[in-house]
Order: structure tokens, then sequence, then C-alpha cells
């Protein structure tokens, strides 16, 4: 099986694609500060460097987020239109399972995956890592304080992750490796209807709805 692998859940966007549990190839990408769109050339040339062509690939994945609003809509769009296009299976997993996979051969232990939500606040989620390699949910994502993170990871005796955190870390698409399980377990997405998780309300989704007193409609018709 052959599957792409994109994530863009923080300013770092990565792709791999992957074989049977080997990584192909991978990459990066600078999701900010750049004047023009670096995820989705670096998408194509990972696919080219893996020795494979687009309608080789078995099945696409996206990191879900949460992260930054504009980076995870590129990533999704880039994911859903090469799944469309080929007519393979998309599948999402979170970003900060991702994050807790590391480099796709996690060390057994209690982690908990952080990622900065910007404000003062954290996306957080807890992981087990079993001696086999199987990664385990200790606790669904949330969005906390920043000042909480330290509490929270004690509670779970769980050691921290991510940018700042005991272990110096950020998701990579190359950690799908070790999330198998997960992945099989949620199934493909629908294509026509999955959006990424932000884990918050866009900034300019704030601004409307204090500037109107009522939440953002989805239809985009007010009330």
């Amino acid at each position: 099986m052959i599957t792409l692998v994109v994530d863009a859940s923080t300013y770092v966007g990565t792709t791999a694609v992957l074989r049977d549990g080997h990584v192909l190839a991978e990459a990066e990408a600078a999701m900010r500060g750049r004047e023009s769109e670096a995820l989705m050339p670096a998408v194509a040339a990972t696919i080219s460097r893996a020795g494979v062509m687009a309608r080789d690939l078995s099945r696409v994945l996206c990191g879900a987020g949460p992260g930054s609003f504009t980076s995870l809509r590129i990533a999704a769009s880039i994911a859903k239109g090469i799944a469309m296009g080929i007519g393979c299976p998309l599948y999402a997993v979170s970003s900060l399972a991702l994050l807790a996979a590391g480099d796709g051969e996690p060390r057994p232990g209690r982690y908990l995956a952080v990622l900065d939500a910007l404000r003062g606040e954290a996306y957080v989620a807890g992981y087990s890592v079993e001696a086999s390699g199987a990664i385990g949910v200790l606790m669904s994502e949330r969005l906390i304080s920043q000042q909480d993170v330290v509490n929270v990871a004690r509670n779970l005796g769980a050691t921290t992750m991510g940018r700042g955190q005991k272990i110096e870390r950020a998701p990579h698409a190359r950690g799908a490796m070790a999330l198998e399980s997960i992945i099989a377990a949620s199934g493909p997405i629908d294509l026509a209807n999955w959006e990424p998780g932000y884990g918050r309300k866009a900034e300019a989704q704030m601004r409307w709805e204090a500037a109107h007193g009522q939440p953002l409609p989805v239809d985009g018709t007010p009330s």
C-alpha cells in the first residue's frame, strides 16, 4: 500500500510517501512568510522522488488539525484534490497524534502532545505508546490555558512534547507510520464534506460574531 501523507498544522508543512510502513520520500515546506504557496510543489516533488506516480497512490492521509487555520485549509485542499483526481480514499488523522508519533518509531511511554494555539492557549491530547509501538489515546483533543499544560501532563503521568516542551518536536507526516491502527479504525472520510478541525473559531469569524452579536450562520445567511 502506498500512502501520501500531508500535514500543515503548524507554519511548517510536511509531506511523505509511505509504502508498507517505510518512508520512500519526505519533505518540508514553509507555510508562512513566503510569497508563493510551497506545499503543493513539495508534495509533487516528494511523489516524484519516491519513484511513483500519483495514480499509484493507494490512499491519501491528511493531518486533521488542530492548528493554523490557513495552513490546514491548504493541506486539506491538496489532499482532497489529489484523492479526488486519482479516485483513491482520503483519510484524516489528528495532527496531535502525528506529533506523538514523532518519526514513526515512538518510544514507549505516556505523552501529552502540545501545539501552541496562541492567545496564551494550547491544543493538547494525551497518548500512550506500548512496547509494541502501538499508540493509544489517553485524553482526547482539547484547548487549554498554557498555564495548565504542566498540570494536565502531571495528572496523566505524561511527558510533554511539542515546541518548547520537554521533548522538542513538531508534527511530521512520517509519523503516520506508527498510527495505522488509529487510521484504520477511523476509516475513510467524506471527500465532499470533510474539513480539518481548527480547534477554535477563525479570527475573522470571531470578529464577525463580535460585531453582529450572533453566531456566524453556517450557510452565510444571517438570521
